[in-house]
């Protein structure tokens, strides 16, 4: 099994900090992502039966939207999942070959294609959903928060960002080093309470999201109703709890 670097405080982590609250559920995000990796690090990220009715593909970067609340109240809520990039990654310590790995250096989690045989255990540990499995090449790939856009010295300074982050219409997606309590992302998490995905879990993501104010209708505020609560388990069960304990503040 694959161990993790060490632990020690001020070091880097990268990250996204993304915002319920604003996020139109464009796309936009989705669409830059594959198409920059399509030939960047983890590319190419093929799709299979594109026009059949059971089209599927390599996606790092997938928008899930909620329907929550009744009446007056009632909004939609979009909301990105990728790569969480965690602190305590299951999919790294279930790795038979080490092929899925955490950088020391800004806490990244990549995968290692030239070791991967593909075996799918990460898939099987991340409860966010966040490997997808190359059918063309038999192997693991994952959202790399574009490392050969963030560390390209050929790009200007401004440009050295994910390119989901590049592309947002409405300034919902951040990206900084979250290990930094002065940066800004962290800053900006301190000051709207920004949360862990399904944090009971134990994973501790770097990603944060900040969650939704209260719904606007109209010219007015209407609060949030509070969600019911609920003994499901399954993951997909579990991210819809998540979603509605968030939303529910």
């Amino acid at each position: 099994m694959t161990s993790l670097p060490e632990a020690r405080p001020g070091r880097k982590k990268l990250g996204l900090v993304i915002d319920l609250d604003i996020c139109v559920g464009c796309h936009a995000c989705a669409t830059a992502c594959k198409e920059w990796n399509a030939s960047g690090h983890m590319g190419p990220l093929p799709d299979f039966s594109p026009y059949g009715n059971d089209a599927w593909g390599v996606w790092f970067n997938r928008i899930h939207s909620f329907e929550e609340g009744e009446g007056e109240g009632a909004r939609t809520i979009h909301f990105p999942k990728s790569c969480l990039h965690c602190e305590e990654p299951a999919c790294v310590t279930v790795c038979p070959t080490g092929a899925s790995y955490k950088r020391a250096e800004d806490g990244i989690v990549l995968v290692d294609e030239a070791i991967c045989i593909g075996c799918k255990l990460c898939s099987w540990a991340c409860p966010y959903g966040a490997r997808e499995f190359d059918a063309d090449e038999g192997v693991m790939k994952k959202c790399t928060l574009c490392i050969d856009r963030i560390y390209n010295e050929n790009l200007a300074p401004e440009d050295r960002q994910p390119a989901c982050v590049m592309v947002c219409p409405v300034n919902a997606r951040h990206f900084g080093d979250l290990g930094d309590p002065r940066s800004e992302v962290s800053e900006m998490v301190a000051r709207r309470g920004g949360d862990d995905l399904m944090p009971e879990l134990g994973y501790k993501p770097v990603n944060k999201y900040l969650p939704p104010r209260q719904a606007r209708m109209g010219r007015g505020l209407v609060p949030t109703p509070a969600a019911a609560p609920t003994d499901l388990t399954s993951p997909a069960d579990r991210l819809l709890r998540w979603v509605d304990r968030v939303l529910s503040r």
